[in-house]
């Protein structure tokens, strides 16, 4: 039991989607249709660009990027601009939930250091929603864009027109977040930026841009597969087992369930009845409970409305904790900070995200024919 616990504390979305999977196969047992359930592409391309971004990490890249922006930072409010700004623009490549693994415990570092614990709060909840939305603008920013991309078949140009007016306004409001930081000066020895490992730099560069080569649909996703594999087991071997397995696990398995979900007549019937011309609104309330990875997931077979269901998603990861499991990471990071004040966190995050939320749906609601 106490095994069970842990796992189940480690992976809660993964062991909820197993067993709703498991469910399933007995109201639809496992046939010749289950492998047309699971899209391989997605897969793949996930994979791939886990591998590309464990590499850059490894190399350095974002490191030294945060450490030589932070040095020129003069005042508290520019040294919040600078870490909300490397959340948002970064987490368009490298996901929104690396964007965090990678900067919030720079953040939490440096403002300790400048003895501004005060502001700490204020810019690690910034730096969630910014990876969050930043995220937002491209296939490659999180999991649900991805997935949806693909699923949808969406070209790279389409899937940007749909995104971008949102993202824009994101990154304005939280220019104007920022802006509420006090002006004050700001000291800070970081000490030398740390070097940058040019060989595994070069690498992995390489390999992003083989991934992003597939994302354009230049290649096909096994020839991408292949060239990856291929490459590191001649270079870079270890990096293979690098990607977030689980959350691949919690891809097949919620594949599992909705691809058995679609061929149960009553549920298709219900879910495509609820949805019609409510495809924003049902997927950002979806978020808020199961949060917006496997609400793509879920929602996704049942309408073709692929544009206010990639915006309801996105949207969807603010408002709860649970929303986006990226915010989980930020509240974990900061709760570990010397002397966190977790509970004020809560506080600020809720309203925060809240505010964002209503004020980007009333923008994608007046937008709307």
């Amino acid at each position: 039991m106490s095994t069970l616990r842990t796992v189940f504390r480690r992976e809660p979305v993964l062991i909820i989607a197993a067993l709703a999977a498991l469910i399933s196969c007995f109201l639809i047992p496992p046939d010749d249709h289950y492998l047309e359930y699971i899209d391989w592409r997605t897969l793949a391309l996930l994979y791939c660009l886990m591998v590309a971004v464990s590499g850059l990490r490894r190399a350095l890249l974002f490191t030294h990027m945060a450490h030589t922006l932070c040095s020129t930072a003069s005042s508290v409010r520019v040294m919040g601009f600078v870490l909300v700004g490397l959340c948002f623009f970064s987490s368009m490549l490298m996901t929104n939930d690396v964007a965090l693994i990678t900067f919030v415990p720079f953040a939490v570092a440096v403002m300790i250091l400048a003895g501004r614990k005060r502001e700490l709060i204020w810019i690690v909840v910034l730096q969630t929603v910014a990876a969050n939305l930043g995220s937002m603008l491209t296939p490659m920013g999180n999991p649900q864009n991805l997935y949806l991309y693909s699923f949808y078949d969406l070209s790279f140009r389409d899937f940007i027109s749909a995104t971008l007016p949102v993202w824009a306004l994101s990154g304005i409001l939280l220019i104007l977040a920022c802006v509420l930081l006090p002006g004050g000066k700001i000291t800070t020895d970081l000490g030398e930026a740390p070097g940058l490992d040019r060989r595994l730099l070069a690498l992995y560069l390489g390999i992003f841009g083989i991934c992003l080569l597939c994302v354009l649909r230049i290649l096909s996703w096994p020839v991408m597969l292949a060239a990856v594999i291929a490459v590191l087991l001649f270079l870079d071997r270890k990096t293979l087992l690098k990607a977030d397995f689980m959350l691949l696990l919690t891809f097949v398995a919620f594949f599992v369930f909705s691809g058995n979900l679609a061929r149960l007549d009553f549920a298709d019937t219900l879910l495509r009845k609820v949805l019609e011309g409510r495809e924003y609104w049902t997927s950002l309330l979806t978020s808020q409970v199961i949060s917006n990875v496997p609400a793509a997931l879920l929602l996704s077979g049942f309408t073709r409305q692929s544009h206010a269901l990639l915006l309801g998603v996105n949207v969807g990861g603010l408002g709860t904790p649970v929303a986006s499991l990226a915010s989980l990471i930020s509240l974990k990071l900061y709760s570990r900070s010397s002397g966190a004040a977790t509970g004020r966190y809560l506080l600020v995050f809720t309203a925060v995200n809240v505010l964002f939320l209503i004020l980007l749906s009333a923008v994608v609601f007046l937008a709307q024919p």
